[in-house]
C-alpha cells in the first residue's frame, strides 16, 4: 500500500512540474529578442585594409581542417578566415581544394604581415615568415592585390570579436579580449 502512495506522488509530482512548465511558458514575453547563435556556414562582413569581405569563421579545429576544400561557390569577395588562441607560425595547404586562393596571415592585433599564393590541389606547404600569426585569412586568389589591401593594413578585429559572440564562442578565449572590453 506504502508503494502505491509513493507511485502516485511521484505521478502528481511529475504532472505538476510539467503543467507549471507549460503555463509558465505561456507566459513568456514573445516580443523579446533572443540571440540566435549562427551556424558555421554563416558569412560576417569584416574590412580587411579599406575593404569589407564576407568571410566564414573557422575557428574550431574541426571548421580549420574543413576549410574552403571542395569549394567552387565562393563570390569575388567572399572568404574565411581561420582564427587561433594565440600567435604561432603557421602552415597552409590546398588538399582538396579546387578554388585558386590567396592567404594573408595577420599578427594579433591584425596587421597584415603576409600574403601568398595558394593554387588548386598544391599539398605543398605555405608557411608564414613569422611566428606571431594569429588570423589566416583566405580569399579568391588575387583578392588582396586587386582591393589594394596591402602588409601593413589591418582586419577588424573588434568585427571578428562580434562574429565569434554570434557563432556562441567565447572572443577571449582566442586572446580578443581587448577587443571584447572596448565593445562594452
Amino acid at each position: 500500500m506504502k508503494s502505491a502512495k509513493q507511485f502516485r506522488f511521484w505521478c502528481y509530482l511529475v504532472a505538476s512540474i510539467a503543467i507549471a512548465g507549460v503555463f509558465s511558458a505561456c507566459g513568456q514575453d514573445k516580443s523579446a529578442k533572443t540571440e540566435e547563435t549562427k551556424s558555421a556556414t554563416a558569412f560576417f562582413p569584416i574590412k580587411v585594409g579599406d575593404r569589407t569581405a564576407s568571410l566564414q569563421i573557422a575557428a574550431l579545429p574541426n571548421e580549420q581542417m574543413l576549410g574552403l576544400m571542395h569549394r567552387r561557390d565562393l563570390k569575388p569577395d567572399d572568404g574565411m578566415v581561420f582564427v587561433f588562441p594565440r600567435p604561432q607560425r603557421m602552415s597552409f595547404y590546398m588538399r582538396n581544394t579546387p578554388t585558386p586562393l590567396s592567404i594573408g596571415y595577420f599578427d594579433s592585433e591584425g596587421v597584415l604581415k603576409e600574403v601568398y599564393p595558394m593554387y588548386p590541389f598544391d599539398e605543398t606547404t605555405v608557411n608564414s615568415r613569422s611566428d606571431r600569426i594569429q588570423f589566416c585569412v583566405e580569399m579568391n586568389q588575387g583578392w588582396y592585390e586587386k582591393n589594394g589591401v596591402r602588409t601593413g593594413d589591418k582586419l577588424d578585429v573588434k568585427a571578428l570579436a562580434a562574429a565569434l559572440k554570434a557563432r556562441g564562442q567565447d572572443p577571449v578565449e582566442y586572446g580578443l579580449r581587448k577587443w571584447v572590453a572596448e565593445e562594452k
